[in-house]
């Protein structure tokens, strides 16, 4: 209700009490009269309350719809800035989210690795340095004795780096170049026709290592299969199928590296297959040259050659393991079924020898000489190793047959097969509680992992490990008669000390004391023997 209606209505009531207080005056002030009047005095006062109550509530709605009506035009307002601000953003481009490049990189073993997001493709750096230092105190039995002397110094044994990967799951790759001196022959220079060819450091026309190709998708027999060829290491024979980086001495024994040299070891070409599971371990290859090998049918300086060929079989396992022990058994087998020949002179010949466990001098101390006619040759051998806890032990022998009936028109004729043997056996043990882990892939056992590396920071020391092997080979056949040889008896003792500072950074302290019987020929027995001793250490770097 209004004010104006509000004071319309209290004038009439003025007026009526008015009239009514005179017309009680003019009734000689009746009582009923006054009764009356002052009742409808309350009804009138209960009526005004009623009205301004009404008033009152009509205000606080109209006062509420006004707030209702701005909040109303306030949250349109924002809906509408909210609208215009949509059609702004949608107006500008807006950059989407950034789909995954598809390509992994990864550092495992700080191996620097890019592979695709499903891990079917990857290519990988890998690397390796062995650089040797030491000093022999070599004694040589007499004047005849070759050599006099042996050179102390350094020898940067492998300087390898190259690239490995797979690509669609299953093919598997390797390129590997050497620039160290692995072959350690004699640097020079030689002649192909009239042109001069430069020698690497080593004494090798090549350094290519590893340039193979290898397929895994096929895993018979529930195991695993890998069918390979190329340039490659051939897991032939225990301390062979063990890595350079992780062997407990400097250098492998000499008889292995002889018999690995006819037709396996490094370097060399080859095609075949190995099949696998956790226990047993089976391959066989047929083998070629290595790299750097001669194989011109024209050349005369240096002499063109036909290329070699042989074949190589192993069978090894591990039929016995359990927690922190396990035994390996093998048994290998080598053909050289032809021979190299000499496209000049017609020759056909083969030379058995090595370094004397050490390569900072890469003198030979026992060498048949080239053998002549050799039609094949043959090597048989067995392998067992076993491990308790930190302790290994590992062992082989090998047995050598050199066929020497090849028909090329030069003595000698009519030779009889050459015999000749040797092997190691050796013990480790890890001071520092680390175990050597069999690789079944390869069946040898691995290399330590410490379980603390030094750290400044974390207080590790690394990983230790002493070791010990004596070896011995044997080169001498048919002595006292003119078809013999006398490439001399090698015995080597040698004790190490090896402390592996993390996964990838290792020192090798080696010991060695050898001595070497020999004689001058086969129809002579004047002493060209001698001994030595020597200590060495290697600074290895690998990933």
């Amino acid at each position: 209700m209004s004010r104006t209606r509000m004071a319309a209505t209290a004038i009439g009531l003025a007026g009526v009490l008015a009239a009514s207080q005179a017309q009680a005056q003019s009734a000689g002030n009746s009582d009923q009269e006054i009764a009356l009047l002052k009742q409808q005095l309350k009804m009138l006062e209960q009526k005004l309350d009623k009205l301004q109550n009404q008033t009152a509530a009509n205000t606080a709605a109209t006062a509420k719809a006004r707030q209702e009506a701005k909040a109303e035009a306030k949250a349109e307002a924002r809906s509408e800035a909210k609208a215009a601000l949509a059609n702004a953003n949608a107006a500008i481009p807006v950059k989407g989210p950034v789909a995954p490049s598809g390509v992994v990189v990864t550092m495992p073993n700080n191996r620097p690795t890019i592979c695709t997001a499903d891990e079917q493709n990857c290519v990988a750096i890998t690397s390796r340095v062995h650089w040797d230092v030491g000093g022999y105190d070599y004694r040589p039995d007499t004047a005849a004795t070759t050599p006099q002397k042996l050179d102390s110094g350094e020898n940067l044994r492998r300087a390898r780096i190259g690239v490995v990967g797979k690509f669609f799951g299953d093919w598997n790759y390797a390129l590997i170049y050497d620039f160290g001196g692995t072959a350690d022959g004699f640097g020079g220079t030689g002649a192909a026709g009239a042109t001069p060819v430069g020698f690497l450091p080593g004494g090798g026309t090549s350094g290519v290592e590893n340039a193979f190709l290898s397929y895994t998708g096929l895993k018979p027999f529930g195991g695993k299969m890998a069918v390979e060829a190329g340039i490659m290491d051939i897991a032939w024979t225990m301390d062979e199928s063990t890595s350079s980086n992780d062997i407990m001495f400097m250098e492998r024994a000499s008889s292995g590296i002889i018999a690995q040299n006819i037709a396996a070891g490094d370097f060399r070409s080859a095609v075949g297959t190995r099949w696998w599971n956790d226990q047993l371990w089976m391959g066989a290859y047929v083998t070629g040259p290595t790299t750097g090998a001669i194989h011109s049918a024209s050349s005369v300086s240096p002499p063109g050659s036909s290329e070699q060929y042989g074949a190589v079989a192993r069978i090894a396992g591990n039929p016995i393991s359990g927690n922190g022990y396990s035994v390996h058994i093998g048994a290998d087998a080598e053909w050289l079924i032809q021979p190299p020949r000499n496209l000049v002179t017609q020759a056909q010949t083969l030379t058995l020898s090595d370094r004397p466990e050490l390569r900072i001098d890469p003198t030979t101390l026992i060498s048949t000489g080239a053998i002549a006619n050799v039609s094949g040759a043959q090597v048989y051998g067995v392998e067992a190793a076993a491990t308790y806890g930190s302790f290994i032990a590992q062992g082989e022998y090998y047995w050598f047959n050199v066929d020497r009936t090849a028909n090329t028109g030069l003595p000698p004729f009519g030779a009889s097969s050459l015999k000749f043997d040797g092997g190691y056996a050796q013990v480790g043990y890890v001071l520092t509680g680390e175990t050597h882990p069999y690789n079944a892939a390869n069946a040898a056992y691995g290399g330590i992992k410490p379980a603390n590396p030094v750290s400044l920071a974390g207080g590790g020391w690394g990983a230790w490990e002493i070791a010990g092997r004596v070896s011995t080979m044997n080169l001498n056949d048919q002595l006292a008669t003119a078809a013999g040889i006398a490439g001399g008896r090698q015995t080597i003792y040698t004790a190490a000390l090896n402390w592996y500072v993390n996964n990838n950074v290792r020192f090798m302290l080696d010991y060695l004391h050898g001595d070497i019987s020999k004689q001058a020929s086969a129809t002579s027995s004047v002493n060209t023997g001698s001994s030595f001793n020597a200590v060495a250490m290697r600074t290895q770097v690998a990933f």
